[in-house]
């Protein structure tokens, strides 16, 4: 059946639109313009020579410590320093009642003016009856007695003698000074107190502090190659000693200073060996038991590459930079990183060549694989 009339003509009027839709699809989209390549700055790496230095964590410790106690017993009645104060050595830091002390060293004393008497008659009588003998006007077996009794005195003598210096003794440890030049802890007791009794009561500390000690741990590896550089330990050219540097990282404070003393065992569980180094610390910024870092010269490296450390990623696949070929195309380069120097560089121990450009700047911008527009950043040299 055919259509006729207005329905006609509509129908042909949709037929129309329609192709001129599907012709209109199959037309081509008009090409998008090719992106322009990120700017980024690039530069050489640095070539200079380079010493290895090696970090160690260690604590710090006094050069010498003593604790200060009562050797006898008795009251304390003087206190003679500040608390946390400087002391030299012999200066008096306690004082103990010494009346008892005192009354016992008189004692002693007396006992030997006694005793040297007793031995001044002994002799005395000891004297007359060697003469008496001679002429039959005594007995051999009454010098033998008077010998005997000579004998006794004399050693009642050393006895004395020895109970009134350990009297005086005991009369010294009534006034207790500093063996060492040191600081001083605070008072660990009050006057009034009975010191002494039962035991040597702990009073105070005195530790020197200049200079100090750091003690470390060193891993075994480095501890050969000292060993390598000096011919070992027993060799009488070994040269200038082992130097190092006590690093506070919460202040940046450094102090220079040496290796003082070498363990005689390496750990077997750890690979380590305990080592000791000292550090002048006349200012005293550094106390005993602060948790710092030593630093050692190592290995020299002779004509190192470096590059700025800001230029250095990291991602699973571990440290790496970017380099810009001659096509300028990007490239994923891993490097193997050494120390970082003072100045802000990174050693590169392998993994780039004297020449290459490295990205500074731009490197967010920068995709492996895609070129960029670089800019000479200029010489790090």
């Amino acid at each position: 059946m055919l259509w006729s009339g207005p329905k006609r003509g509509l129908n042909i009027m949709c037929a129309f639109l329609a192709l001129g839709f599907f012709s209109g699809a199959c037309r081509r989209a008009p090409e998008m313009p090719a992106p322009t390549p990120p700017e980024v700055a690039v530069t050489t790496p640095v070539v200079r020579d380079v010493t290895v230095f090696h970090e160690f964590t260690g604590t710090t410790v006094a050069s010498e410590s003593v604790e200060i106690r009562a050797r006898v017993q008795g009251f304390l009645e003087r206190v003679s320093f500040e608390p946390s104060s400087f002391v030299g050595r012999g200066d008096v830091l306690f004082v103990i009642e010494r009346g008892p002390y005192e009354a016992q060293r008189d004692q002693a004393q007396a006992n030997m003016s006694s005793a040297e008497a007793a031995l001044r008659r002994a002799d005395s009588d000891l004297e007359r009856l060697e003469q008496a003998v001679r002429t039959n006007a005594v007995s051999q077996q009454e010098v033998t007695r008077a010998r005997a009794e000579r004998d006794q005195a004399s050693a009642a003598l050393l006895q004395a003698k020895a109970a009134l210096t350990n009297a005086e003794i005991q009369l010294s440890y009534t006034i207790i000074r500093s063996p060492i030049d040191g600081l001083v802890s605070r008072n660990l007791v009050d006057v009034g107190n009975l010191v002494g009794a039962g035991g040597s009561t702990l009073l105070a500390t005195v530790r020197r502090i200049d200079p100090i000690y750091a003690d470390f741990d060193m891993s075994e590896r480095y501890m050969v190659q000292i060993l390598d550089d000096r011919g070992g330990l027993r060799n009488p050219d070994q040269g200038s000693e082992v130097t190092a540097t006590l690093l506070l990282k919460e202040t940046g404070h450094e102090i220079q200073g040496k290796i003082d003393s070498f363990g005689n065992t390496v750990d077997p569980a750890t690979g380590t060996i305990a080592v000791r180094a000292i550090f002048d610390n006349a200012d005293a910024r550094v106390f005993p038991g602060f948790f710092v870092h030593v630093r050692m010269p190592g290995q020299r490296l002779e004509g190192a590459l470096l590059v700025e450390e800001t230029a250095v990623g990291t991602d699973l696949g571990g440290r790496y930079v970017l380099v810009v070929g001659s096509d300028n195309v990007v490239e994923r380069r891993s490097i193997e990183p050494g120390p970082l120097e003072a100045d802000g560089y990174r050693v590169v121990l392998s993994g780039l060549e004297p020449g290459e450009r490295y990205i500074v700047r731009g490197v967010q911008r920068a995709r492996p694989g895609l070129p960029v527009s670089p800019s000479d950043a200029g010489s790090g040299s």
